[in-house]
């Protein structure tokens, strides 16, 4: 039998010698492909020259689990603004706040498209709804038919839904815990909370408990999306040649957009039958988008996916519970919040202080209370700016060639806010590492006042985003979260368990991040709290 090796002539036989030659020529051109960006680097210019941001040298094909730290070593060692290849596709990083002030706010018509990601973008969502549509008249229908359940005026009309929610979420974790007798993990409350204020916005409809159908169809589907997407999730993003070839995670998209169409259509049936019925329908985003359809030459699938995306668009798992993007901002704080707390004693003490100074003990605070609480604002603030659940806001895209400052930052190119640099700004945020909330106090705005500030310095922090493209849940999140925690630090106070140390740096999720699974006590403050959870008993809504 041939042998790869000749013993006898101490040489390597043709056949072989081939195989080698193929297989080195393969190492070559892949080695050349990855060191690419050494030579491109100095190519790729504008008309005056002006060279791409800089970066490192060589493509990647994935950053590692916590790629916020990646990016921060990057721009410790790059600046405030530099590039990186993922595959083919070119990234620009801004970790500076004046650099995202000028492109994202004052140059919004040039970075506010979105690359349409393989994955997400084409095959999930079919370039519907507003997270997958290019910036242009099809992004500004469905965001300004999004937005009509999302303003201020809007929220007042779910105001009493989202004190109810927050009632509910403190008597829920009331009685799981027995009066702080028994430790709770508050991930699936925090997570049901942000639900179902999305659900009554969106479908005008709640679910009272984990075992609805509804909850665990929609919670296959949250937690397939969060596994099939994200800025850097999928090397078929990044590597075109592998959009050709059919893969079983390219067959998982396609059933993901059925499914989605599947059940969120369903739920758009069974509304709409209502509402022919004569049946009375709360006013939400379905009934906006049904009524309207016709004048805005919405077809089934606009419908069902800006539904979808609505509700579960950007979604991420908490705990193995769902939430979209903006509601897992909510819950993920809530969750962030709760495991802050039991170690920062001292906060809660001066929180505990405000509360009964202001409010005292016979009622707890409603959103009328909220400019007589700084404190407690201020402690919502520093969770969002301290451990905020999306490191990377949802990237931008440039829909043309432009220069910045003597750089150069060509078209298509996908531009991200990092936001784990922006919110370790020693110059904005002193002693950035340390959860101190007396750094907010005497900021009196709100997150979408403070984004519009003229001095980017002063902006609060970046976990909405920016430009054109800021969240618009915003006024939604905002009203949920001062609800939730300022009820919290009324009612309870937080005990870790001694032999369960709750982790601060690891997290679960991979564009989202809610802390690792953990619990503690949540032992009453006061003797009226029983009275007051028993001013309202949870209810299902039908749908």
């Amino acid at each position: 039998m041939q042998a790869i090796w000749d013993i006898e002539h101490h040489q390597i036989l043709p056949t072989s010698r081939l195989m080698v030659d193929l297989g080195l020529a393969m190492l070559v051109v892949a080695a050349a492909y990855f060191l690419s960006p050494l030579v491109l680097r100095k190519w790729i210019t504008d008309k005056d020259g002006h060279p791409l941001p800089p970066g490192p040298p060589i493509r990647y094909a994935f950053l590692r689990k916590y790629a916020e730290l990646a990016l921060h070593d990057w721009q410790q060692k790059y600046g405030p603004i530099f590039s990186i290849w993922m595959g083919s596709q070119l990234f620009v990083v801004i970790s500076d706040p004046h650099v995202a002030r000028d492109l994202l706010v004052t140059n919004g018509s040039v970075f506010s498209t979105r690359k349409r990601y393989f994955m997400k973008n084409q095959v999930i969502l079919n370039g519907r709804a507003i997270t997958a549509s290019p910036y242009g008249d099809k992004w500004r229908q469905h965001r300004r038919l999004a937005t009509q359940v999302l303003t201020p005026k809007a929220m007042q009309g779910f105001a009493n839904i989202m004190d109810y929610e927050s009632h509910i979420l403190v008597k829920s974790l009331y009685e799981l815990g027995h009066k702080g007798e028994v430790p709770v993990n508050p991930a699936h409350y925090a997570g049901r909370f942000a639900l179902n204020n999305m659900l009554i916005i969106s479908f005008g409809m709640r679910t009272d408990t984990s075992e609805d159908p509804l909850v665990e169809k929609a919670l296959d589907l949250a937690m397939e999306f969060m596994d099939l997407t994200g800025p850097w999730s999928n090397a078929v993003d990044f590597f075109e040649p592998l959009q050709w070839i059919p893969t079983s995670k390219r067959s998982r998209g396609i059933k993901l957009h059925d499914g989605l169409i599947d059940v969120y259509g369903s739920m758009i049936q069974r509304f709409e039958r209502r509402m022919k019925s004569g049946e009375y329908v709360p006013d939400c985003l379905v009934k906006t988008l049904l009524e309207s359809q016709e004048e805005e030459k919405l077809d089934w699938e606009d419908l069902c996916m800006l539904s979808a995306v609505f509700t579960l668009g950007g979604v991420h798992s908490a705990s193995r519970f769902i939430l979209v993007r903006m509601k897992a901002t909510t819950s993920g704080i809530i969750q962030w919040f709760l495991a802050l707390i039991p170690s920062h004693q001292h906060i809660a003490e001066k929180a505990y202080e405000e509360l009964d100074r202001v409010i005292g003990r016979e009622r707890w605070p409603t959103a009328a209370d909220e400019p007589n609480l700084p404190y407690i604002r201020a402690i919502i603030k520093e969770v969002q700016r301290v451990h905020a659940p999306f490191w990377f806001a949802t990237p931008h895209c440039t829909s043309q060639d432009f220069s910045y400052k003597g750089t150069f930052i060509p078209k298509d190119s996908v531009v991200l806010l990092n936001c784990y640099s922006l919110h370790h700004n020693e110059e904005r945020y002193p002693n950035s590492f340390s959860f101190l909330p007396e750094r907010y106090l005497g900021d009196d705005l709100g997150c979408g006042e403070s984004a519009k500030l003229a001095n980017v310095m002063e902006r609060d922090h970046w976990t909405f985003g920016a430009g054109r493209r800021i969240c618009p849940g915003l006024p939604a999140a905002e009203r949920e979260l001062w609800l939730a925690i300022s009820r919290l630090l009324w009612a309870f106070k937080f005990e870790a368990l001694p032999n369960e140390p709750i982790s601060l740096e690891e997290y679960e999720g991979l564009s989202g991040r809610t802390p690792l699974p953990y619990r503690l006590r949540l032992v009453p403050r006061h003797n009226n709290l029983a009275g007051i959870l028993q001013a309202a008993d949870e209810v299902k809504m039908t749908w």
